[in-house]
């Protein structure tokens, strides 16, 4: 089973994205343990502060480093963390090949950073990996934690129904997934290629891969040239 451990500020934003679909389907097959830790818990003082001003003046605060080593350091005491992932917009950005490749992890720490991020030397001394789930800015990085354990969760052996279903997604080989039909064969004049009615495998399978390459040059032909 991988676990993923998730350190927030504000966990209630998390309690949606895992109680559906299909990482509801991954966590009750025991596939997929997902732990949420309320960051406040390790805050200091009677009001459980856990961050405050930027040295050197500035608009914004910073999540202190105590309550996140706190917090960090008694989850290291208590098992291995093959990779503890910071979420920052300044991070690696995440595409298929990384989810594969951390779908393939025992056990992943996910640190969401909030108001202006972490202190620097919590990156230093604990972050193994930060990454980035695109190029613009959100309130935290709970959204963005989501967003990663979806994409990875998918990815185990026996979440999926079909588990060929993975293999053909967008961005696997590089490519965007070409285009899917489904009944009725005739919608409002428009007809399902004939080639998908056939019964000729072989030459469906051309046929979705001719499309996948197309709609990968029209739309994103950068990942054409991330491929060669």
């Amino acid at each position: 089973m991988m676990r993923i451990d998730i350190i927030s500020a504000v966990p209630e934003l998390l309690e949606s994205p895992f109680r559906h679909s299909i990482l509801k389907r991954a966590q009750e097959r025991e596939l997929l343990a997902v732990q949420v830790h309320n960051l406040r818990t390790y805050g200091l003082g009677r009001h459980r502060q856990i961050d405050d001003y930027q040295f050197g003046g500035g608009a914004g605060m910073v999540m202190m480093p105590e309550p996140l080593a706190n917090c960090i350091d008694e989850l290291q005491a208590q098992r291995s963390y093959d990779e503890v992932i910071y979420l920052t917009p300044d991070g690696r950005t995440l595409n298929q090949a990384l989810a594969n490749r951390l779908s393939l992890k025992n056990n992943l720490l996910l640190l969401c950073g909030h108001y202006k991020g972490i202190d620097e030397r919590i990156r230093e001394e604990y972050v193994t990996l930060e990454i980035s789930i695109g190029d613009y800015v959100l309130s935290g990085g709970e959204l963005a934690a989501a967003v990663l354990v979806d994409a990875i969760g998918r990815l185990l052996p026996g979440v999926l129904n079909d588990e060929t279903s993975a293999l053909f997604d967008s961005f696997q080989d590089n490519l965007l997934a070409p285009p899917v039909y489904t009944r009725p064969a005739e919608f409002r004049g428009r007809q399902v290629p004939e080639i998908l009615t056939s019964g000729n495998t072989p030459a469906i399978e051309e046929w979705r891969y001719e499309q996948a390459l197309q709609r990968t040059r029209e739309r994103r032909p950068d990942l054409l040239d991330e491929s060669e």
